[in-house]
């Protein structure tokens, strides 16, 4: 009975997590780019009580055993890298990938930082950067007197100038994509970095060799379905409450044992 109390104590613990992640998808809910959590669970060791196969005094083998596992444990906690729904913003610096890839911004620190949310703004220098002022990558520069900024499929960033009919090419950008995105480090501000789980990026032009493909005037929002969190919240409320019910009844069942007499 002591180690039902242990057992119970793990699913307690695995369901707060499940609650914690559930709780921070919800909160990003309108994030722009925000990809959900899933969380993973597994199984703990087992006690063998009788192992499987075992030769009885009778020379018979046990088809089956008996084991008594130790509870659960979270094992992961991975992004789940599906697109989320485009929204119509009318702002010409608003940009989304169509499919695979990442924006690659310039950190502080002089690392690469890659993001899904294409919300742009203009520095004071005509710089295209973050909300949070970090460069784009490569780095794109609008003229203080242009009009019309448009943007390809292909990524190229192109404006009318005072007196010229025609566009002008400003600078074209790459995008990122990753063997495995879920290894990807969330580090927030809408930011990634490339671990070694996620493999070493792999740069390329927007619509070519398998990479998505810009729009402009348009924002990816969060992938996160409220109802299936709603559904996950309460199916990790009810775990929770029936491994507390399982402490209470070892509980019960020890009080039993120890108020019995001779």
């Amino acid at each position: 009975m002591v180690r039902s109390l242990w057992t119970a104590a793990t699913g307690m613990h695995a369901q707060q997590l499940n609650m914690d992640n559930i709780a921070n998808n919800l909160a990003n809910v309108n994030t722009t780019g925000f990809k959900k959590g899933r969380i993973l669970f597994q199984d703990l060791l087992y006690q063998d009580l009788k192992p499987a196969g075992s030769v009885t005094a009778a020379g018979i083998n046990h088809p089956t055993g008996i084991q008594i596992g130790m509870g659960t444990t979270a094992v992961s906690i991975e992004k789940i890298h599906s697109d989320g729904n485009y929204i119509q913003t009318y702002n010409p610096l608003d940009v989304k990938i169509d499919g695979d890839g990442y924006f690659q911004v310039q950190l502080p620190d002089g690392n690469i930082g890659y993001t899904r949310a294409g919300s742009f703004k203009i520095d004071a220098n005509g710089d295209v950067v973050t909300p949070e002022g970090y460069l784009l990558e490569p780095g794109i520069n609008i003229p203080e007197d242009a009009t019309q900024l448009s943007i390809s499929t292909d990524g190229i960033w192109s404006v009318v100038l005072p007196g010229d009919q025609e566009e002008t090419e400003l600078g074209q950008i790459e995008i990122a994509r990753f063997i495995n995105p879920a290894g990807l480090n969330a580090v927030g501000e809408n930011l990634y970095l490339a671990t070694g789980a996620s493999g070493a990026a792999q740069v390329g032009i927007p619509s070519e060799e398998g990479f998505g493909s810009l729009k402009q005037n348009f924002l990816e929002s969060s992938n996160v379905n409220m109802v299936e969190e709603m559904v996950n919240m309460i199916t990790g409320q009810r775990a929770y409450e029936m491994n507390s019910k399982s402490i209470q009844a070892s509980d019960e069942m020890l009080q039993t044992v120890s108020s019995l007499k001779r």
